[in-house]
């Protein structure tokens, strides 16, 4: 995939939906259709299309079907145009969710973190509540939840992250109402035997949002880059989406926990040096690294899907360029910063 710029959102969405080889090998072998909920958001139209491509890679007749309200009818007519199936639907509607077809496979990525602060009732029901009602409507399905490494704490940047037998204990109200996702999940599946896997992302990046873009623009307008949070994890989207589709062949009763991110921890302010000089500018920083952050162990991930994933250079590179030459982003701040779990 390796490539000196990305000079357009048409050419940055094929790239994002480009199937590792890994992926239609999985089609193949995969019984049953895929249903994608929650498929109007960050990842959800370039994992939709990534699915698609991999399917007719394949060779195998398969539907791929995304749901959302889709309050972007742009994303709908996209993914109508690249052979995806859309369904309009509120899934907390009870009866918009009984509605929708059977899938023996379903992607769950519907939730809610930017803005819950300010809507906490939301947050859990879309976190909490909603899994639950998916884990009941789909209980004869194989489910894939996005959950998040949010929900373990801070931990010692010398101890290189989290792994998946680290004790759960999120900070602040949408970490614990990501928790709370997780174990509808694991309810679900004890209770009705259905098989699944859990997601703990972070953080993934596209050139459009992203903990990298979050950087690059405050370097590039001269504002200071918030040091206390020092480090992080990042993977690149088509990964993170690619890791998604491939959890469906790991799928479990009781579900298989897996952490999703970069192999490295990267140092906030290496990366805000490194674009500096991709953007002449010289950064500018406040605060002090603390020791912890929130970072994962991903370990696990890379041992079982050894496929081969973007490099965080290509990361930088592609990331500076398309701040230096002003193309879109969607204005949703990561703030990886936040210490005190505050969405």
């Amino acid at each position: 995939m390796s490539t000196d710029r990305i000079d357009s959102e048409a050419q940055l969405d094929e790239l994002q939906s480009r199937p590792v080889p890994e992926l239609p090998d999985l089609f193949r072998a995969l019984d049953g259709d895929l249903l994608v909920l929650g498929a109007g958001g960050k990842m959800g139209p370039t994992l939709a299309r990534l699915a698609r491509r991999a399917a007719d890679e394949s060779g195998v007749t398969k539907r791929v079907i995304a749901v959302s309200r889709y309050s972007d009818p742009l994303i709908r007519k996209t993914l109508d145009t690249c052979g995806v199936e859309t369904i309009e639907a509120d899934l907390l509607d009870r009866a918009q969710l009984a509605s929708l077809p059977d899938a023996r496979n379903v992607l769950f990525l519907a939730g809610r973190k930017f803005g819950s602060a300010d809507n906490l009732p939301l947050t859990w029901a879309m976190n909490v509540l909603l899994p639950g009602m998916v884990m009941e409507r789909f209980a004869e399905s194989r489910i894939v939840a996005l959950s998040t490494g949010n929900v373990y704490p801070l931990s010692r940047v010398a101890e290189g992250g989290c792994p998946e037998t680290h004790p759960a204990d999120p900070v602040g109200e949408y970490a614990q109402s990501c928790l709370g996702r997780e174990r509808m999940v694991q309810h679900g599946s004890a209770t009705r035997g259905t098989p699944a896997a859990i997601i703990r992302l972070n953080y993934a990046i596209d050139m459009r949002y992203g903990v990298l873009l979050d950087i690059a623009q405050r370097v590039r307008a001269g504002t200071p880059v918030d040091l206390r949070t020092g480090h992080v994890n990042v993977i690149w989207q088509r990964d993170a989406n690619a890791a998604a589709l491939l959890a469906l062949d790991i799928c479990a009763s009781p579900p298989r926990i897996l952490n999703v991110t970069g192999s490295a921890v990267l140092s906030v302010r290496a990366i805000a040096q490194h674009l500096g000089a991709l953007l002449d500018r010289e950064p500018l920083f406040t605060g002090v690294e603390a020791d912890t952050a929130l970072l994962s162990d991903a370990t696990q991930f890379h041992e079982i899907m050894p496929f081969e994933k973007i490099p965080i250079d290509d990361m930088l590179r592609w990331t500076a360029d398309w701040v230096k030459r002003g193309l879109p982003t969607w204005n949703k701040p990561t703030h990886f910063e936040t210490r005190d779990g505050s969405f």
